[in-house]
């Protein structure tokens, strides 16, 4: 054997055509998703969860399945306590006792649950009549609906002042418009701002909990609850006074609203608006579905001051949803613009 070192084996070279070739400044680049402006995905789903209508044949379902099994409890609650009577009879009278008061509360909770529903139909009533009287110019309707809106806020001690305002001034007034907007001035000008400090409120915890919480769905449950909750408290302020039945019937006619009007859709220009200003939200994609969903809310809260107000805004006092979503969100992920 040889002891000359072998001599390591020639790179080999592969000719390209000419074009075939890329250098790295000419590759395109990779596809990023967090470039995608926000889009308000719990907001959107939210609503159009609450809006959805159930099928007939589904309530039918439901609605036989709840008395099969309110038969079924009630039968087998009367056989338990007979027999338990029959057995031990001070323990059986306790057990019937509790029944009862168990049937009671829940009687209760039926007849509250009705007196919310009368009391969202009579400020319906109300919305409606202001409409007709407006439209038609007709003193006598816009007195009836004054009378009415007075009778509606009697006892309430934040809107005393206003009611003896009315009550000064209400004659005074030579024409439908003009009564309409003593109503309005002196007594749903506070509620207004309550109700706008409500929507600002619910808007600046959606965007946190958007912005904060990464678990699936959490974004969606968190807004749909949130949401609720907004359209309740609005509807308290102007008299409504919602149960909880009451409170998902405000909440699916106001998205019914707002989905078919499109105003949950996301454009250009309220990303831009709601995001121009915001640092975080331009770095973060999290944070930009956090403002955006803050800035959806808004438009719900306004759109259910529209839906639980006893008469309808005037040009000048209708609450602007770029103003509510500037209040609300200015200042929540950054600094506030002087």
């Amino acid at each position: 054997m040889s002891d000359t070192p072998r001599k390591p084996p020639a790179p080999v070279l592969i000719e390209l055509d000419e074009g075939q070739g890329a250098s790295p400044d000419q590759a395109p680049p990779i596809p990023d998703h967090e470039d995608e402006a926000p889009r308000g995905q719990a907001m959107q789903t939210a609503a159009v969860l609450a809006a959805r209508r159930g099928s007939r044949l589904a309530k039918w379902f439901w609605s036989l399945l709840l008395a099969l099994v309110g038969i079924v409890v009630s039968a087998t609650a009367w056989n338990f306590a007979t027999g338990l009577i029959a057995a031990t009879p001070w323990l059986g009278w306790l057990v019937s006792a509790l029944i009862a008061a168990f049937v009671l509360v829940a009687l209760a909770i039926v007849v509250k649950e009705a007196t919310a529903f009368a009391r969202l139909s009579r400020v319906d009533r109300l919305h409606e009549m202001a409409q007709e009287a407006l439209a038609t110019e007709d003193l006598a309707k816009a007195r009836a609906h004054a009378k009415a809106l007075a009778a509606l806020y009697a006892g309430r001690a934040d809107l005393k002042w206003g009611l003896a305002r009315m009550a000064e001034r209400r004659d005074e007034q030579l024409d439908a418009t003009s009564l309409l907007m003593l109503s309005e001035t002196e007594l749903l000008a506070p509620l207004d701002r309550a109700a706008r400090a409500e929507a600002e409120a619910a808007a600046r915890q959606v965007a946190t909990v958007t912005a904060l919480v990464p678990l699936a769905f959490a974004d969606v449950i968190a807004a749909l609850s949130a949401n609720i909750r907004m359209i309740r408290r609005i509807a308290e302020i102007y008299g409504g006074r919602s149960g909880t039945l009451g409170s998902l019937r405000l909440l699916r006619a106001v998205m019914t609203h707002l989905v078919a009007t499109g105003a949950v859709a996301v454009g250009d220009d309220l990303v831009h608006s709601v995001l121009g200003g915001t640092l975080l939200a331009r770095l973060s994609r999290r944070f930009g579905e956090g403002v955006v969903n803050g800035a959806l809310t808004a438009r719900v809260g306004v759109a259910a001051m529209e839906v639980c107000r006893p008469m309808p805004f005037s040009p000048s006092r209708r609450p602007k949803v770029g103003q509510v979503i500037q209040r609300a969100l200015t200042g929540l992920f950054g600094p506030k613009e002087s």
